[in-house]
């Protein structure tokens, strides 16, 4: 109520309740109450991390799995603040934490809640990309502890200013204890792409030390076990199942043209409740960080028949200085003019929509009673070039890579999933499905 009345005052100062839940800041605060199963790996964490830091060990790496929605951010983010609090509260020397995350939009979340909390004043900066920690530390001068989301987006071979071998490995040589959020259904890129056997060195590592976790509630998806059970049939083992009658409050539909899902999406971003509502696709339509040259668009677009709308960031440029400033601290979904775009996995990653709408490009296809990816029809270069592997062959992974691209899209959405798929026979198998 007292929120309700300053609101009226300043609805500028005070936003409404809605759009603070749904803000990436305060998904990612380390301030929220934590699940039973949270409280247990978090309290894990922490005795290792003090109990590493007394006996002077080294190379300690702490693992923990969990899929998109179980929580690893928000348990990331309320360890790393917790361990901070914890040294302050026993007087300990100050501890050098530094918080990871090769997402550039993450990166953002995670400085303004170091920022808001007081941590970059006290420590200085706490918060890194793995190419900038890597090369600013050094294995003679070992960090307390290296927190890292995400860790499925690490380099495992050298790229541009990165010149290692294997992200994961450089920072563990810098850290005495490494602490690892880790979902290898959401590895995109060959350049992240782990061998088995390199993963399995690692997971082993951190069973060996007695330090390997699991997440497995699914707090993300509002959603009946049967509905998550249809998306997991999807985007896992290739199904395309009859959507359960009972969602548990959330919703499924699927459309017969891109024109109906942008005018539903809309309808429904349109709420305040549930404005965080947007259109994102799988990347198989043509996107660089310049500008169109010499072509009639005006933006790159995601083009289906007559129907197209910019692609990846485009309306960006045609912001002026308040608006661009106003959204320096938002991430992509939070945008206003997001809503007349669409997004990609690179935009849409960790990140939480109301309602997602999805679009499944031409490299999603529906042939002899399974979901097939066609690299042919992807234009996500990292996903279908090949990756060089240890012992010197070459390999391609893009059906695996497109595969995890889907099940990123598909488990974006807290209250709903909304699809329009362009392959006509799965669009008729979907329609099917739902009846």
């Amino acid at each position: 109520m007292v929120w309700k009345k300053l609101r009226r005052d300043n609805k500028e100062l005070f936003p409404s309740e809605s759009a603070i839940k749904d803000s990436a800041v305060f998904k990612a605060s380390p301030l929220h109450k934590l699940t039973e199963e949270q409280e247990v790996v978090k309290k894990n964490i922490i005795q290792r991390v003090f109990e590493a830091l007394q006996s002077g060990k080294r190379g300690q790496l702490i693992f923990i799995e969990g899929e998109a929605g179980t929580g690893k951010t928000v348990l990331n983010s309320s360890t790393f603040y917790e361990l901070f609090a914890s040294a302050e509260e026993q007087e300990l020397e100050p501890l050098k934490c530094c918080m990871m995350v090769n997402h550039d939009e993450q990166i953002t979340v995670y400085e303004q809640i170091a920022q808001k909390l007081g941590l970059i004043e006290r420590y200085g900066n706490v918060v890194y990309k793995p190419t900038s920690f890597i090369n600013r530390h050094t294995v003679d001068d070992p960090i307390d502890v290296a927190f890292i989301d995400e860790a499925h987006l690490l380099l495992t071979q050298g790229k541009q200013s990165y010149q290692g071998d294997n992200q994961l490995k450089d920072i563990i040589e810098r850290a005495r204890v490494t602490v690892v959020m880790f979902d290898e259904n959401q590895i995109l890129t060959t350049e992240q792409y782990w061998e088995s056997q390199i993963l399995n060195q690692y997971r082993e590592l951190a069973k060996c030390q007695n330090n390997y976790f699991e997440l497995k509630n699914q707090l993300r998806i509002r959603a009946s076990e049967e509905i998550v059970e249809w998306i997991d049939d999807f985007t896992k083992k290739r199904k395309v199942s009859p959507v359960p009658q009972y969602g548990g409050g959330y919703e499924i539909r699927i459309f017969e043209s891109p024109l109906d899902l942008e005018q539903a999406l809309k309808g429904k971003a349109a709420d305040e409740n549930h404005k965080l509502s947007r259109l994102i696709a799988t990347y198989d339509w043509e996107y660089s960080s310049n500008p169109p040259a010499a072509r009639l668009l005006k933006y790159w677009e995601v083009m289906i028949g007559k129907w197209h709308k910019p692609w990846n960031r485009e309306l960006d440029r045609e912001l002026g200085k308040k608006e661009k400033r106003a959204n320096k601290a938002l991430s992509w979904a939070e945008q206003p003019q997001t809503i007349d775009e669409i997004g990609s996995t690179f935009t849409i990653q960790g990140f939480d929509l109301n309602y997602a709408g999805v679009i499944l490009g031409p490299s999603v296809k529906y042939r002899n009673g399974e979901v097939v990816f066609d690299l042919s029809a992807s234009y996500n270069a990292k996903a279908v070039r090949n990756r060089t592997l240890s012992d010197g062959s070459k390999q391609k992974f893009g059906e695996e890579l497109i595969q995890h691209e889907v099940r990123v899209l598909m488990t974006r959405g807290v209250e709903g999933l909304y699809i329009y798929a362009c392959d006509d026979a799965l669009r008729e198998a979907l329609l099917q499905a739902m009846k």
